[in-house]
């Protein structure tokens, strides 16, 4: 599919230079909930390693460099660092660049030729049928699934017969009259005088700033759009219980650094899976996936 743009409209309040909201349809709805399904080492790569706010980056090129003695298997690096993004919502359109193409890791399926047990699949063609050690190296198709309660057939992820509205800090909802009218209670628009409706025309340009934006910031349509720069957010993740050792600096009240096994290893590469593969210590995950 083309590279596409898309025709939003904006309102904005002229004296605290923000934007209150987005008029928008179903392109634009489609492509910002379409960032949902990105892996994250996807977004690393479209963001680059220096764009990315916290320490994700740094993991990434730890990745990178990385001997592959201490992996696996050499396979596991492109399927953490390069993984195929899988789109099931069909003709969704392209506002962040293909880097689908730049991998090399397989993007087929295969499953073991042995008729008596064709019970499994893999994504590597030299994987080892488990139950009866062949090689899978049988292509298999995939079949994206049929959405059989809609019958308009415009594929993404939400119906065109209505208009959205988009917040600054992307909540999205049908716009309405009485939504509208809401919003201007809220922001406290007292002078309807000093707002502005602006069309935006947007392409690959602004969706990759749309998707740094929503990693860093609550004013998102602000800050891509009127290029008003915001404090940045950065959010931390819990885990489950794992054993480290911490080197720690007492005076300057800072972890210098941790002592740490596979299982947490594991568990930072494992963020950057879309599909498990490799699998997590305390949940294990299977490399191949049975069918039903």
């Amino acid at each position: 599919m083309a590279a596409a743009r898309v025709t939003s409209k904006l309102l904005i309040d002229q004296k605290s230079q923000r934007v209150l909201f987005a008029e928008a349809g179903k392109d634009f709805v489609d492509f910002l909930f379409n960032m949902l399904s990105l892996p994250v080492g996807t977004v690393i790569r479209l963001l680059t390693k220096q764009g990315m706010v916290g320490c994700l980056g740094n993991l990434y090129g730890s990745i990178e460099n990385l001997d592959d003695t201490y992996m696996q298997s050499p396979a596991n690096k492109d399927t953490l660092l390069k993984p195929l993004v899988s789109n099931f919502a069909a003709r969704v359109l392209l506002l962040l660049p293909n880097i689908n193409m730049q991998s090399s890791t397989s993007n087929g399926l295969y499953r073991c030729r042995n008729t008596n047990c064709r019970m499994y699949v893999a994504n590597d063609p030299k994987s080892t049928c488990p139950s009866c050690d062949n090689v899978m190296n049988q292509n298999v198709t995939f079949v994206n699934p049929t959405n059989k309660a809609s019958s308009s057939g415009e594929g993404g992820y939400v119906k065109g017969v209505v208009t959205y509205m988009i917040m600054d800090d992307l909540v999205v909802r049908p716009m309405s009259t009485i939504s509208s009218i809401t919003l201007l209670n809220r922001f406290n628009v007292k002078d309807v005088g000093v707002l502005e409706e602006r069309v935006i025309d947007m392409g690959m340009d602004e969706g990759v700033k749309l998707l740094r934006a929503s990693m860093q910031s609550r004013t998102v349509l602000t800050e891509v759009f009127l290029g008003k720069k915001v404090t940045k957010i950065i959010l931390s993740m819990a885990t489950n219980n794992v054993s480290l050792k911490h080197l720690v600096d007492t005076k300057g009240q800072r972890v210098l650094f941790a002592e740490a096994g596979k299982d947490f290893v594991d568990f930072l590469f494992y963020m950057f899976s879309p599909t498990g593969h490799g699998g997590l210590p305390w949940k294990p995950l299977r490399q191949h996936r049975k069918f039903d």
